[in-house]
């Protein structure tokens, strides 16, 4: 019998978690649950990418709700609910108020999935997700943090804008925590093959990094 696909189960149906789950569908990383406490958005969003299935050419299903059931064996957690930092909040600050969401989070998703590989996204990133893994007891491997794929990204997006180049010729590495404690590495940051030590000053350097915070 052939293996069924994966199930990736997405927890959070906000900005975050809808886009995660349109790029799981396009590429048919396997069939989504899309979670939410509000359950008729995570309904609504799960219904329009379902809807978008045969515009992607993509055979995945897609359901949506509250109810950690539909993510029974799933494959893959990726949790990105939580406080939304608010104009001058620190990630810092989140940290009380989306502990207590992360508890509630991982005690249900690990009732249905607990062989599950946990990716999380939630803000404080890199606090998030060591407490996801004391909570889970689960191999250090099957807890992960998205966040260095991410400020890299970034750190690339803004100096392609800044040096007025495709980002398909830029080429940077982020280290650090996810937040101010950041560090890009300019020996690692090229922009047509030339390190960006050469194109532009420090201070522009450091101003560009202090927009991936």
């Amino acid at each position: 019998m052939a293996k069924s696909r994966p199930k990736i189960a997405i927890v959070g149906a906000g900005m975050v978690g809808s886009q995660a789950a349109f790029w799981a569908m396009r590429d048919q990383l396997g069939d989504i649950v899309l979670l939410d406490i509000a359950e008729g958005m995570a309904k609504g969003k799960a219904l329009d990418l379902l809807q978008a299935t045969p515009i992607a050419e993509s055979n995945v299903n897609i359901v949506g709700g509250s109810d950690y059931a539909l993510a029974k064996d799933a494959d893959l957690v990726l949790i990105t609910a939580g406080m939304p930092r608010k104009p001058g909040m620190t990630r810092e600050e989140l940290l009380e108020i989306n502990a207590k969401i992360m508890k509630d989070i991982m005690t249900k998703a690990l009732a249905v999935a607990p062989k599950a590989t946990y990716l999380i996204m939630t803000n404080p990133l890199d606090a998030m997700t060591y407490l996801a893994l004391k909570l889970s007891k689960l191999p250090r491997e099957k807890v992960i943090g998205q966040a260095g794929v991410l400020d890299s990204a970034r750190f690339r997006a803004f100096l392609a804008q800044e040096c007025k180049v495709p980002v398909t010729d830029t080429k940077a590495l982020v280290m650090g925590s996810h937040g101010e404690a950041m560090v890009p590495l300019p020996q690692h940051t090229t922009v047509k093959g030339k390190p960006i030590s050469e194109l532009l000053a420090k201070e522009k350097i450091d101003a560009i990094a202090k927009r991936v915070q």
